[in-house]
């Protein structure tokens, strides 16, 4: 019974990863809104849409759970929502700065790193020495050694196609976008993690486990979703792009920012409904479980969509190595799973 638990929470991390790696698809089909125009739209959207409906109609007396929550860990799913925001920012314009493919990989090592170790180290040191740790330590360097290969070969793309693909903005200066964003975003699983105590009093109220993280989720999405939105109002004033929303021909592109919406916050909460059903060091394994699988849909996403056409074959080559190299992480952190007690 543990094993086939274990196996359905795996197959909802990796779908939450699935839905991760998709939902900056819009940018790419929305050629005549602004960044800010797609980004915004979606943002407000997954405001809308997620966080309240979600917990109300899945956490029975909400109001009961939050008035009994301690104020401490309201306040740190609200900080940790607002960080992961302000990593939304960073992660929209480095992607759009150096291309889907290789700021998706660049971005989710950084998030995977900073969101499952630290926090391991916070609260479980222990487990960092033994065997178990050892072997999630050895999946997230796997995982790194893969990213960086991956990365590598989207640099020998991008220096390649130079010119050819629509990306915006200067290629060092989405690095470090990129970077901010992989710090930043990995406070997501923070807020997960540290929300905990709000978890167990919506189970206490009679959510079910699958569903009682929305109670945290609720308050990260809002915090996440608020700053994004109100970074993406000042870039509409700033560069006059309000009118860019009733541009002829963009009506439609509204269907793609509910989608963006939907896929985006939809993808965390599939996530932490698989995370909690492998364990209590589920979110410890899972988060980069997600992120890989994430990487593998972005990249995969990125080939479909011709990224990757007239790309020098060893770009490709060592694509193929470096996403091989993720499979293989990911079954060494499932094992660290099977390890932790």
């Amino acid at each position: 019974m543990q094993a086939t638990t274990t196996v359905i929470g795996l197959i909802f991390i990796v779908m939450g990863g699935a839905m991760e790696g998709l939902f900056s698809l819009p940018l790419k089909y929305t050629p005549r809104w602004r960044w800010e125009n797609t980004w915004g739209a979606g943002s407000m959207m997954a405001l809308l849409l997620v966080p309240g409906p979600l917990a109300f109609f899945t956490i029975p007396d909400l109001g009961a759970v939050y008035a009994h929550s301690t104020r401490g860990a309201i306040l740190l799913a609200l900080l940790f929502g607002a960080g992961w925001g302000l990593g939304g920012v960073f992660f929209g314009l480095g992607v759009a700065a150096v291309g889907f493919s290789l700021g998706l990989s660049l971005i989710m090592g950084l998030i995977a790193a900073g969101g499952s170790l630290i926090p391991l180290l916070m609260q479980h040191p222990e487990q960092i020495i033994a065997l178990p740790g050892i072997v999630l330590v050895s999946g997230i360097v796997l995982m790194l050694a893969g990213l960086a290969v991956v990365a590598k070969a989207g640099s020998i793309k991008a220096s390649a196609l130079a010119g050819s693909q629509p990306t915006t903005g200067n290629f060092r200066t989405g690095l470090l976008f990129c970077v901010a964003a992989g710090l930043l975003s990995g406070l997501v699983n923070f807020g997960f993690i540290f929300g905990a105590p709000i978890t167990k009093l919506a189970e206490q109220y009679g959510a079910t486990s699958a569903a009682a993280p929305n109670a945290v989720w609720a308050l990260v999405f809002t915090a996440n979703y608020v700053i994004n939105i109100a970074y993406c109002l000042y870039l509409l004033w700033h560069n006059r792009t309000f009118p860019y929303f009733s541009h002829p021909g963009t009506g439609g592109y509204w269907i793609w920012a509910i989608y963006m919406g939907l896929v985006w916050a939809g993808g965390i909460v599939v996530y932490g409904m698989g995370a909690t059903r492998v364990g209590a060091f589920g979110a410890f394994w899972g988060f980069p479980t997600m992120l890989i699988a994430s990487v593998l849909i972005g990249n995969l996403v990125g080939v479909l969509t011709g990224e990757w056409k007239g790309a020098p074959a060893r770009s490709k080559k060592l694509m193929t190595v470096g996403l091989v190299v993720l499979v293989v992480a990911v079954l060494v952190l499932a094992y660290s799973n099977q390890l932790m007690v």
